[in-house]
């Protein structure tokens, strides 16, 4: 039962990967941009919930309501006005862009902030536990971040191929030249599939702010974390996502279970042999966005 047990806290740790995963996808599905930074966007979320939290007195979840408009608009800005500037041919101009602004946000956080650890509290709902047969307890705030991610990924995988907006991404990720040519703001579009992205970071920022600790130097992780469940599950596609998170925090979960310092190699260690037998990832996306 004890393995059970672990193989479940693995899948729903897999559930907060997802989420980190998620907007990362989208924009390399969209613009084939990646974002180096997209870490520290999720730790800025974090901070940006920290204040609202005590500045405002709201819960953490009920800060979601300021915090998702907030860092969606941000998003849609710095597409907008900075990193659609970058896109073209060469994957360099915006790797080294968002690596600059990965550290500048780094440090504006670090100056803000300092590096000490901060966490936002979400009472009870922190400790409660669903109890099962054989000594089995599932938390609910875990299980809400699983469950969170589910609607997340079938809500985007719904506007990718069921809305108008959703034709607009698939059609500039096809051919952005002709997409241009038939009328479509192709900046516009990007900007928008950014925005969706930062919201999703909000939700993960403050998931990731309420289960652990943060602070501004732990966003490289959590881009690492993303990079490897995007690539696991199959670059683009939003289910695929959501199983290499999973696999990657079942590995993690397995890992610490044999030996605590094992969690986050195990997880790089199945990463590599996912690599090593599918380069494109578990579940090719079947079709583009």
């Amino acid at each position: 039962m004890e393995w059970i047990s672990t193989i479940i806290q693995g899948v729903l740790l897999g559930g907060l990967y997802a989420l980190f995963a998620t907007g990362l996808s989208l924009i390399f599905g969209v613009m084939r941009l990646v974002n180096i930074a997209h870490g520290d966007f999720i730790v800025l979320a974090a901070f940006v919930a920290l204040g609202i939290v005590s500045g405002l007195g709201l819960h953490p979840f009920t800060s979601l309501v300021i915090v998702i408009p907030l860092m969606a608009a941000l998003g849609y800005v710095l597409q907008r006005g900075l990193l659609n500037q970058t896109l073209g041919r060469d994957i360099l101009p915006p790797l080294l862009v968002t690596f600059g602004l990965s550290i500048i946000l780094e440090n504006v956080l670090l100056e803000i902030f300092s590096a000490d650890s901060q966490r936002l509290q979400a009472g009870p709902l922190e400790t409660a536990s669903l109890s099962l047969p054989g000594d089995i307890a599932i938390g609910y705030f875990p299980l809400l971040i699983f469950v969170s991610a589910v609607v997340v990924i079938a809500g985007l995988q719904f506007v990718l191929f069921h809305t108008e907006l959703g034709r607009l991404f698939r059609a500039t990720s096809d051919d952005q030249e002709t997409a241009q040519l038939m009328g479509i703001d192709n900046h516009h579009v990007f900007a928008l599939a950014m925005a969706i992205a930062f919201g999703v970071v909000a939700v993960a920022g403050v998931f990731m702010a309420i289960r652990t600790n943060f602070d501004p130097s732990v966003g490289p992780a959590r881009l690492i974390y993303a990079f490897e469940a995007v690539i696991i599950g199959g670059l683009g596609s939003p289910w695929g996502t959501l199983a290499g998170g999973v696999i990657l925090g079942v590995s993690q979960a397995v890992g610490a279970k044999i030996n605590p310092g094992w969690q986050i190699l195990a997880g790089h260690v199945v990463f590599l042999a996912v690599l090593v037998v599918r380069p494109r990832g578990l579940f090719e996306k079947v079709q583009d966005l």
